[in-house]
């Protein structure tokens, strides 16, 4: 049986993560609390961002960007779009 979680993204019990995505304590709360499709949503928007912006991710700030739009895409704020894209239909 697979774990679940309450997630903050979609405010109901669903399938958690099987590891932290991420060490230490932000990969612990992400763990406990966002969802596996959350998270797999998260990152097709994080490669979309990379890709529109060209960022290096090298670079510290690009880093720290990311870091600040996943946390607004989990807390269903307002996070930034690749310009131009249009979600397909669902």
């Amino acid at each position: 049986m697979s774990r679940m979680v309450f997630c903050t993204k979609y405010q109901e019990e669903l399938e958690g993560l099987d590891t932290p995505p991420l060490p230490g304590s932000k990969g612990q709360e992400i763990f406990d609390t966002i969802s596996k499709k959350a998270w797999e949503e998260w990152l097709r928007h994080q490669t979309m961002l990379i890709n529109e912006k060209q960022l290096n991710m090298m670079d510290i700030g690009a880093r720290t960007y990311l870091s600040e739009q996943r946390d607004k895409f989990f807390n269903n704020e307002d996070y930034e779009q690749a310009e131009g894209y249009v979600p397909p239909n669902e």
